[in-house]
């Protein structure tokens, strides 16, 4: 195993405790095959770890992330600056790093150490851009699932996930039934509804039209910004809820001193967040990444496990299941998850299902810690 952050050239947005680990091909073959057809000569996974694995190895849990975070989920020593999910890991938090290791894995496609469509191709000696393979989720399932074997785990604790990465937590509980007892999802789905598919398709659209795209072939230092920064702009709308738009905003204006001379420029204060985190994220993050994991979400159906949605999920074995979904989320709405409650339950297996009524949206697991802390606690100190 080597998890050494050597083994390729290293960008400098990797987080500082991110390590990488190579996979050793798959299933027989030098390569790692993708679901709909191609493969990658080479495959390396960035994650991060907290706590400590067990004698017996039977304490890991895995986290998958949403479409745009790292693999830093929390703070550590060596990386003390907070996670994408720092109220949820940690010592005496809901996911108990005292009693669990923790491993968060930044998916394939992605860009932040991960193999994806801005790293080499060993055999071209190029970037992939483009020529990256198609990507499914449930080629990001299956990354993450060699990688934990690298690291020596053959046996899941758990898997858990939000949005992206709860499709990619149901992959993992579908491809391999037998080797996870605990199953969370969080704001996901078993597939994606007209109107995400018509949300993430815009995006996408807006960033392949923006001259700089290129075709997929521009530099790294040339990317499409214009393009990301609007299709981001819409996805962040659609992250969260009218109601916490009002409350939050209002119709209050931004400082006239930041108005600029554009006759159309910023006005109200909810342009300037827009405006603010947008560019935050594109100065981040891959735009190729960005087109092929939102494909990637619009593709993913776990009918095609089984033939429909509840034979699907039938063939998921976890001792217990956690469904999560809020009440405002428009991208992935509540009546997903009790779609996944009502499949996996008729499968007559153990499931739970909890409606959150947060003001937060589909974000809500990133910052409601009120609502979803306890909920999250209570599950994981439920396991034995």
């Amino acid at each position: 195993m080597n998890t050494a952050k050597d083994i390729h050239s290293v960008p400098s947005w990797i987080p500082p405790a991110t390590r990488l680990v190579e996979l050793h091909g798959d299933y027989g073959t030098t390569d790692f095959i993708m679901r709909r057809g191609g493969s990658l000569p080479k495959v390396v996974v960035a994650y991060e770890s907290w706590g400590r694995l067990s004698q017996m190895h039977d304490n890991a849990v895995l986290v998958f992330t949403g479409l745009s975070p790292s693999a830093h989920a929390c703070s550590s020593h060596e990386d003390p600056s907070p996670g994408w999910w720092e109220y949820m890991i940690g010592p005496g938090k809901p996911i108990d790093t005292d009693r669990f290791y923790v491993v968060c894995v930044n998916s394939l496609g992605s860009c932040f150490g991960t193999t994806g469509p801005s790293s080499i191709n060993s055999k071209t000696g190029k970037r992939y851009c483009v020529d990256f393979p198609d990507l499914t989720i449930e080629d990001i399932a299956k990354a993450g699932h060699h990688a934990m074997q690298e690291l020596g785990v053959d046996h899941l604790c758990a898997v858990v996930g939000a949005s992206m990465g709860g499709m990619s937590s149901l992959a993992y509980a579908l491809q391999y039934p037998d080797e996870v007892d605990y199953l969370v999802t969080i704001s996901s789905a078993c597939r994606s509804l007209p109107l995400a598919v018509a949300m993430r398709s815009i995006q996408r659209e807006i960033v392949r039209c923006d001259p700089d795209w290129k075709d997929g072939l521009y530099e790294p230092s040339e990317e499409p910004k214009n393009g990301m920064t609007l299709a981001r702009k819409i996805g962040l709308i659609s992250y969260r809820a009218g109601e916490e738009w009002n409350q939050r905003f209002n119709r209050a204006r931004v400082s006239p001193k930041f108005k600029g001379r554009s006759k159309f420029g910023i006005e109200f204060e909810v342009e300037s967040y827009l405006d603010y985190n947008a560019h935050k994220f594109v100065d981040a993050f891959d735009a190729n990444s960005y087109l092929y994991l939102s494909r990637a979400m619009d593709w993913f159906d776990v009918a095609e496990h089984g033939g429909s949605v509840n034979a699907g999920l039938a063939k998921i074995h976890s001792r217990k299941t956690l469904v999560i979904g809020v009440e405002t989320d428009i991208l992935f709405p509540v009546t997903q998850q009790e779609e996944i409650f009502n499949g996996i339950g008729k499968a007559g297996r153990n499931v739970e299902f909890i409606r959150l009524p947060s003001i937060k949206g589909h974000d809500s697991f990133l910052i409601d810690e009120e609502n979803f802390a306890p909920a999250m606690s209570k599950f994981f100190s439920e396991i034995s």
